[in-house]
C-alpha cells in the first residue's frame, strides 16, 4: 500500500507540473520533490535524486523563480560529479542542460542559452531530441533577432531522415520557421508553413500545437495590418489555452490581446512594463551556473596542485631510495670486493701451505733418504743420478702445477694437461658434446678450471688405480659442462684439501661442482661454469 501511494503521489505531483491546475500546484510539488530528494540521497540513489532536482528545476521555473531553478540543476550536475557512474547519466546531462537552456532563455542569457542547447546536444542519442534542441535554438536566434542563423536551424532540423513521420516536430519546425521567414520579409513562404503547420496540428488534434500556430498566425497578420484577422487567431488561441485549462496558456494568450489593443497607452504600458522586467531580470542574475563553473575549475586546480604536490613527493622518495641504493651499492661493492680479497688471500695461503706440504712430502723426504744412504754406504754414480733425477722430476712437476696458465691457447694447454696424464696403463678419452667457444669464458675461470682439472687428474694418477678416464665437455648457452669419470677403486666420499681446494675454486668463478664415488664404483665429478 506504501509502495502504490509513493507511486501515485509522484505521478499525481509530475502532472501537476506539466500541467497544473490550481496556483497552489508547483508549491506542493517542490516541497514533495525536495522531501523525495533527500530520501533517495539517504538511501545513496543518486539517479532518483538528479532526476527530483529536475522535477523541482522545472517547477521553480514555471513558476518564475529563475534563480531556484538554476540553483537545482547545479545541484544535479555535482551529484553528477561526484557519482561513479556519471558516465552513464547521459540522459541526465542531456536534460539537465535543456533545462539551464530554458532558464537562460528566460532571463535574455542568449549566448549562455545557446551553448546550454549544444551541450545538450551532445548528449541526444535519438531524433526527437535533436529536433528539438535543433527547434529551441533557432527560437533563440530569434530572441536575439538573428533571424537568418534562425532559419539554418530550422533547416537543419527539416533535413533530418523521418521528420514528416513525426508530424507533432515537422509542425512545430515548419511554424517556427514561418515566423522567422515573416520577421526577413518573406510573408508569401512565411504563410505556407504557417498554415501547413496549423493544418498537420488540427489533424492531429495537437491542442497546444494548434494553440501556438494560432498564436503565430494572430502575431502575422497584425504585423501586416490585418487586424481583423489577427484578433480572429487570438481568440481561437483563447479557446483553446480555456480548454487546455492551464494557467500559463491563459496569461499568455491574454497577453496577446494586450499586446494588439488599440490602445496606445495599453500598448505603451506593456513596452514599459516588458522593459522593466527585462531590465530587473538582468541585474539580479547571479548566474549560479557560472558559479558551479567556477567552483569546479576551482577543484579541479587544487586537485591538479595535490596531484603535483605528490609528484613532488613522490619524486623526491624516488630519488632518495635512488641514492640510498646507490650508498648500499657501494657499500656492497666494497664489502664484496673485500671479502673476495679476502678470498684469493685465503685461496693463496692455502695454495702455499699445499705446496709447501707437497714440497716436504715429496721433495724433502727424497734429498733427506738420499743424504742418509750417501751416509750409511758409499753409493754408485748411476744410482745417485736415478735418485737425483726422480727428485727433480717431482720439483718440476710442483712448478708446472702452479706455474702461470697460457689462457690465450687455452684449448692446446688443456689437451696437454690431460695427455700428461695418459701412459701405458692410463686411457684418458675426452670429448665434445658440442663446440666449446673458449673466448667467451674469462682468464681467471679458465685458470681456476684448469687447476680443478689437474686436481682431479692428480688424485686419479696418485690414488685411483684407475684404468679410464673420460671427460665430457659440453656447451649449454652461455655455460660450459664438464663431466668427469673414472673407473678407479672409487670410496668414501671425504672433504679432503684437493676436493675442498676444487670447491674454493670453482666457487670463487660463481659456478657449481658435485662429486660422485663409491667403493669400487670410480669416482665422477661434474662441473658447471
Amino acid at each position: 500500500m506504501t509502495a502504490q501511494y509513493k507511486i501515485d503521489s509522484t505521478t499525481y505531483h509530475f502532472n501537476h507540473i506539466v500541467n497544473p491546475q490550481h496556483s497552489s500546484d508547483f508549491p506542493n510539488a517542490i516541497s514533495y520533490y525536495t522531501r523525495l530528494k533527500q530520501k533517495h540521497l539517504k538511501g545513496k540513489n543518486t539517479y532518483e535524486a538528479i532526476q527530483d532536482l529536475r522535477m523541482i528545476a522545472i517547477a521553480e521555473f514555471e513558476m518564475g523563480n529563475s534563480y531556484e531553478s538554476e540553483a537545482a540543476t547545479v545541484e544535479a550536475f555535482e551529484l553528477i560529479d561526484t557519482s561513479f557512474h556519471a558516465d552513464t547519466l547521459v540522459d541526465a546531462k542531456k536534460g539537465l542542460y535543456n533545462q539551464l537552456g530554458k532558464i537562460y532563455r528566460s532571463t535574455y542569457r542568449y549566448e549562455e542559452t545557446i551553448k546550454a542547447y549544444t551541450n545538450a546536444l551532445k548528449f541526444s542519442s535519438n531524433r526527437n531530441d535533436s529536433l528539438t534542441l535543433l527547434n529551441n535554438t533557432g527560437n533563440v536566434y530569434m530572441d536575439m533577432g538573428r533571424y537568418e542563423k534562425a532559419l539554418e536551424q530550422f533547416d537543419l532540423a527539416l533535413i533530418k531522415r523521418g521528420l514528416k513521420e513525426n508530424t507533432m516536430a515537422y509542425a512545430r519546425v515548419l511554424n517556427n520557421k514561418g515566423v522567422a521567414q515573416a520577421k526577413i520579409g518573406n510573408s508569401e513562404e512565411a504563410l505556407a508553413n504557417m498554415q501547413q503547420a496549423l493544418e498537420l496540428r488540427e489533424l492531429e488534434n495537437d491542442m497546444q500545437g494548434k494553440y501556438s500556430s494560432y498564436k503565430s498566425l494572430a502575431h502575422y497578420y497584425f504585423d501586416q495590418g490585418d487586424t481583423k484577422q489577427a484578433l480572429e487567431f487570438a481568440n481561437k488561441g483563447y479557446e483553446i489555452a480555456n480548454n487546455i485549462n492551464s494557467l500559463s496558456f491563459l496569461e499568455d494568450a491574454l497577453s496577446l490581446f494586450v499586446s494588439m489593443s488599440p490602445d496606445p497607452r495599453v500598448v505603451q504600458f506593456e513596452k514599459i512594463t516588458d522593459s522593466i522586467t527585462k531590465e530587473k531580470q538582468l541585474a539580479e542574475n547571479k548566474n549560479a551556473f557560472m558559479k558551479y563553473n567556477v567552483e569546479k575549475e576551482r577543484k579541479n586546480t587544487l586537485a591538479a596542485q595535490l596531484e603535483k604536490e605528490k609528484q613532488k613527493t613522490w619524486t623526491i622518495s624516488i630519488l632518495a631510495l635512488a641514492i640510498v641504493g646507490f650508498l648500499v651499492s657501494i657499500v656492497l661493492y666494497f664489502t664484496i670486493r673485500n671479502k673476495h680479497k679476502q678470498e684469493k688471500i685465503k685461496q693463496v695461503h692455502t695454495t702455499e701451505k699445499r705446496i709447501s706440504k707437497k714440497v716436504h712430502d715429496e721433495v724433502a723426504n727424497d734429498v733427506y733418504r738420499l743424504m742418509a744412504k750417501l751416509q750409511s754406504k758409499p753409493a754408485e754414480k748411476d744410482e745417485i743420478l736415478d735418485d737425483l733425477e726422480s727428485i727433480y722430476s717431482k720439483s718440476r712437476d710442483i712448478s708446472k702445477e702452479n706455474s702461470a696458465i697460457d689462457v690465450e691457447n687455452f684449448q692446446e694447454i688443456l689437451s696437454d694437461l690431460l695427455l700428461g696424464y695418459e701412459n701405458e696403463n692410463v686411457s684418458v678419452i675426452r670429448r665434445d658434446s658440442s663446440p666449446i667457444d673458449w673466448s667467451m669464458v674469462t682468464a681467471i675461470k679458465k685458470t681456476n678450471l684448469f687447476r680443478v682439472l689437474q686436481e682431479l687428474m692428480t688424485n686419479m694418477a696418485k690414488h685411483s688405480n684407475a684404468t679410464t678416464v673420460v671427460l665430457n665437455f659440453e656447451q649449454k648457452g652461455k655455460g660450459i659442462a664438464i663431466k668427469y669419470a673414472d673407473n678407479g677403486k672409487g670410496g668414501i666420499l671425504k672433504t679432503s684439501n684437493g676436493l675442498q681446494n676444487a670447491e674454493s675454486r670453482i666457487k670463487a668463478i660463481n659456478g657449481t661442482i658435485t662429486f660422485e664415488s663409491e667403493p669400487n664404483k670410480g669416482f665422477k665429478a661434474t662441473i658447471i661454469i
